[in-house]
């Protein structure tokens, strides 16, 4: 599904959002930057919209992953048209048997991805596996606003509209209707907090972002 859509992914993802998903992106890769990370994970990079924008704090080396093959091509592309070669480096690898050696990374990242992974906490503990001691994990996901009357509209928008231009855009008739499948079926707030502490993190905080919309976890390897 996703190597189906990679074409339109970046355009739909800015068209269907006005814009907003980067100014979250930025909040998130604010806090990696804090912690002034050498070597950075990436986790179901996508088309690496966040590994590109971690390039300016600077780390020796940002490692980018995910499952689609034809999302990671796209992401290639808008690196190389950065010229970030030499800093960001992509590859194929499901979260669960990643091909890194125990605590390789300072800090790591997923945007909008957690949804996906076959089994969260599973994946979660292998990101914990791979990060150095006292490490960042970052993670942006969706969530449902709770207040009237933009729990209303963002259910309209979400449902119906996102849907029907993602299918006419991406011509694909599935794609835009996981979306929000997955985002209603999945943890967020005080649960998702639980998951990554299942997933052995610790230091978990929440904040929700754009009126409920989005939100931003941080948790740290003891």
């Amino acid at each position: 599904m996703f190597d189906d859509i990679a074409p339109h992914y970046d355009f739909l993802n800015s068209f269907l959002s006005a814009g907003i998903h980067k100014m979250w992106k930025r909040k998130l890769i604010r806090q990696i930057a804090a912690v002034k990370p050498m070597q950075l994970l990436d986790v179901a990079s996508g088309t690496c919209d966040l590994a590109i924008m971690a390039a300016h704090i600077r780390p020796e080396h940002i490692m980018a992953i995910d499952l689609s093959p034809q999302m990671l091509a796209v992401g290639k592309e808008k690196i190389n048209r950065k010229k970030l070669g030499q800093l960001i480096e992509t590859m194929e690898a499901d979260v669960e048997h990643m091909p890194f050696s125990d605590a390789t990374f300072d800090a790591a990242m997923v945007g909008y991805g957690v949804r996906n992974f076959a089994h969260p906490v599973e994946g979660m503990r292998e990101i914990l596996r791979v990060l150095k001691p006292g490490a960042l994990f970052c993670v942006l996901e969706f969530s449902k606003p709770k207040k009237t009357p933009i729990r209303q509209l963002y259910r309209f928008y979400f449902t119906k509209w996102l849907p029907l231009v993602g299918r006419i855009i991406s011509r694909n008739n599935s794609a835009y209707n996981y979306l929000p499948d997955s985002v209603g079926g999945f943890a967020e707030g005080p649960e998702f907090v639980g998951l990554m502490k299942d997933a052995g993190f610790s230091d978990v905080h929440f904040q929700y972002l754009t009126f409920g919309i989005s939100c931003l976890y941080s948790a740290r390897k003891l």
